[in-house]
């Protein structure tokens, strides 16, 4: 069954690689996504966010740049293969040419450094998502779990499970979301606080997604939603990718050892299917953001995830939208 997977790390992780002699390659690698093993997995579009820590560089900004021009060289490299994708149409041209379609991504908005003018410069990078915040506040809001004040001081678990209801966008924030609106950059609140969701579902006007964050009420993790947010964000006509994560599947707390499980995975998926209704629901792996999930190593192994959804009772037509109808449907729409 063919899938879209809202959200890999692989950009970041090869950039990193190349960092010692020997860098890694797109095609095939040691991480859990690569090209041939999304061609065994059935991909049909994958999503490649280009991930910066705040707290580890200088220069986010050109760090990010150089993350986007090896992301297009690398597919570049390859475009036997892979093809980037600017608007919705591409997708469905370079599934009739038999190639994977690549999304660029942002994750943290604090690349932008405040300047709608750097928005706009890595849309004409080929940028068509961007999460507005990552663990550490910047000019656009504020995030979910708030790494700056684990520096403080503050217990890093208690943060983990401590919902922010306070700190939201800024006014420079709305603004992001207008132009991004404006251009046709999708709007990902993934990582957002809470108050942060309520302000983007304020001000924005059209649907968004949450590329990779489960159910807090199966997984109390403040990285995962609250059933109201799922619910306003299917009333908006957005979608949230599953993240495998299994710190944000099952409730770490409890420090048992957490491999990640399909079943967790099962629990969060029906879930949000009760909670939201069953067009809400994408894919969102994390693969090469997270450790590893025990039952899913990497993208290769998608007809497993498949094929556990089905066998808990998900209609195949439930099952294809989960997979990619209903990711297609917001793109479809928000990439002009």
């Amino acid at each position: 069954m063919e899938y879209i997977d809202m959200h890999c790390d692989t950009i970041s992780r090869l950039h990193k690689s190349r960092e010692k002699e020997g860098g890694e390659d797109l095609y095939e690698n040691s991480g859990h996504v690569d090209l041939r093993r999304l061609k065994k997995g059935g991909a049909l579009m994958q999503n490649f966010a280009v991930f910066i820590c705040m707290e580890e560089t200088q220069e986010p900004r050109q760090e990010a740049l150089r993350m986007c021009r090896l992301y297009s060289a690398q597919v570049q490299k390859y475009e036997k293969y892979i093809s980037p994708v600017l608007s919705y149409g591409q997708i469905e041209e370079n599934r009739r040419e038999g190639k994977l379609s690549g999304l660029l991504t942002i994750e943290e908005g604090g690349v932008c450094q405040g300047k709608i003018e750097n928005l706009r410069e890595f849309y004409e990078m080929g940028v068509r998502m961007m999460t507005l915040t990552w663990n550490f506040p910047n000019e656009i809001g504020h995030p979910a779990f708030n790494m700056a004040l684990a520096k403080e001081g503050e217990d890093m678990r208690k943060l983990m499970y401590r919902p922010d209801l306070e700190h939201g966008l800024t006014q420079k924030g709305r603004e992001f979301v207008e132009e991004m609106e404006r251009l046709g950059m999708i709007v990902d609140v993934s990582h957002l606080s809470d108050a942060g969701f309520y302000d983007v579902l304020a001000c924005a006007k059209k649907p968004f997604v949450a590329s990779h964050s489960n159910a807090r009420a199966v997984c109390p993790a403040v990285r995962n939603m609250p059933d109201d947010m799922i619910r306003k964000l299917a009333e908006r006509g957005g979608v949230m990718g599953l993240n495998f994560c299994p710190d944000f599947l099952t409730d770490a707390q409890k420090g048992e050892p957490n491999p990640g499980t399909l079943e967790a995975i099962l629990a969060h998926a029906k879930h949000i299917i009760r909670v939201g209704g069953v067009e809400c629901l994408g894919l969102g792996s994390d693969f090469d953001g997270i450790e590893g999930h025990g039952e899913l190593p990497d993208c290769s192994f998608m007809p497993r995830l498949a094929d556990a959804l089905g066998k808990s009772g998900l209609s195949q037509d439930t099952v294809e939208k989960i997979f990619k109808g209903n990711v297609l449907r917001v793109y479809k729409e928000l990439l002009s």
